[in-house]
């Protein structure tokens, strides 16, 4: 099939590279997001998400003259959904006591709504969007059925989910293996032609449902995985072990790859798409819904050792009121390391907690300087975060997070209590420098060598 003019609904992480992308392939794109301020900043040719190399072939696009963007769709020869569906946050349903989050799928609805007065035969439809099982064929295929046109039939519909990952989105999106699940052959084969205009990675033909299993498979076993990293460092602390000692010792062994422990799961796929499973068949998939209770508890746990942290550091009172009125400066919240995307990010969870708990945080994320989270003290560099605090407590492993001297950084704060939670930090040379330091999943390391 060939396609002279593309549409694509959401310019999001997914969204905005796609239609960058195609665009510099010399396809006509037309871009669409209900959010003003993502218009006005493309409009003005910036983007609005951190992604090296994404300003760049935005321009190119800019220059051909290829890219478009709008709050409305257009009459097109193919459409791309690419819009976010995350968890509902305020309904839940249950199933023999077991409670779980429900998918959010408005933001589909809307946009494949917004198609139907486009549609045209012939057209091609492609649902990226991370969705549950069926979701293809039991919800968008009834409502472009409103045009009174038959997918399958008149036109193309087919399902190709996003597999990229944040800070890499550009290369993954060209060289990652791309799976394509239409509802029938033809629709398969019409977005393949579609994608090979620039993808070089292996093209894989299945049906929509099997490619839509396949996304959320991939994300719920990371989930799995990281759930019993997250185990293995609480029973580490409570053997007196060292976790990232032993998973590097596990690791030697050739058929073994445990993952890293962390301060919990974020992000807009690993820590929202196993729940779809879990609502689509809760009596099937209680493994799935116990890891997530792991990864969703595991704040928590980095709270419990905050607490241990400031109780061990000699503060009045003992354990259980170690946090009232400390001031801990939280350095992350982006759910992966070098990028700005906060979604679902398990380092707000962890600030709230403590601010529960009676203590004052003051959160540095040096990759949204600008963002605004509902009840998160947002600081406005680095040093302002640790001025005054009791303790630092690392939450991601930036690359900035990284490098940093633990003298400059003594010198710059009253703080001398550390807990990072991602093991970014040497021990020693934060010890020598004054600092009590603690790290989650280690309780063989002294805390301090003063």
């Amino acid at each position: 099939m060939k396609v002279n003019k593309l549409c694509i609904l959401g310019l999001g992480y997914i969204g905005l590279p796609y239609a960058a992308t195609f665009a510099a392939r010399g396809i006509e794109v037309h871009g669409v997001d209900v959010n003003p301020r993502v218009i006005e900043s493309l409009q003005a040719g910036k983007i609005h998400i951190h992604e090296p190399g994404l300003q760049d072939v935005l321009d190119e696009a800019l220059r051909a003259g290829k890219l478009t963007v709008s709050s409305q769709p257009v009459e097109a020869d193919a459409f791309i959904i690419a819009v976010p569906t995350p968890f509902q946050h305020d309904k839940f349903g249950e199933h023999n006591g077991i409670r779980f989050k429900l998918a959010d799928m408005r933001a589909v609805t809307s946009a494949t709504e917004a198609i139907v007065p486009m549609l045209r035969k012939g057209n091609l439809v492609i649902l990226e969007s991370t969705s549950p099982p069926r979701t293809t064929v039991e919800l968008v295929a009834p409502i472009l059925a409103r045009s009174n046109l038959q997918a399958g039939t008149d036109f193309h519909l087919c399902y190709s989910p996003e597999r990229m990952l944040p800070g890499n989105l550009l290369h993954e999106l060209v060289n990652n293996a791309r799976i394509i699940g239409g509802i029938t052959p033809e629709s398969t084969r019409a977005a393949r032609d579609l994608y090979a205009t620039f993808v070089k990675g292996e093209i894989h033909e299945t049906d929509a449902t099997t490619a839509e299993m396949v996304k959320i498979m991939e994300n719920t076993t990371r989930d799995v995985n990281i759930a019993i990293a997250n185990e293995f460092a609480r029973l580490a602390e409570k053997f007196g072990v060292d976790v990232w000692e032993a998973i590097r010792l596990a690791n030697l062994h050739p058929r073994i790859n445990i993952l890293n422990p962390g301060p919990g799961v974020g992000g807009h796929c690993i820590s929202v798409d196993p729940w779809f499973l879990v609502e689509a068949a809760p009596e099937l998939t209680k493994m799935i819904y116990h890891a997530r209770q792991v990864n969703d508890a595991q704040p928590h746990f980095v709270v419990e050792k905050v607490k241990q942290a400031l109780a061990q550091a000699a503060v009045p009172g003992g354990e259980d009121s170690a946090l009232q009125n400390k001031k801990i400066a939280a350095l992350g919240l982006a759910y992966k390391p070098d990028v700005d995307d906060l979604r679902e990010s398990p380092a707000a969870d962890v600030i709230r907690l403590l601010q529960k708990e009676g203590a004052t945080v003051r959160a540095w994320e040096p990759f949204a300087p600008n963002a605004k989270l509902e009840g998160v003290d947002m600081a406005s560099d680095l040093d302002s975060a640790v001025k005054d605090a009791d303790a630092i407590l690392l939450l991601v492993s930036h690359s900035q997070f990284r490098n940093l001297n633990p003298v400059n950084i003594a010198s710059n704060t009253s703080a001398r209590v550390i807990v990072d939670t991602v093991n970014a930090w040497n021990a020693d040379t934060w010890k020598t420098a004054g600092f009590n330091f603690h790290r989650l999943g280690d309780a063989k390391s002294p805390v301090s060598n003063l």
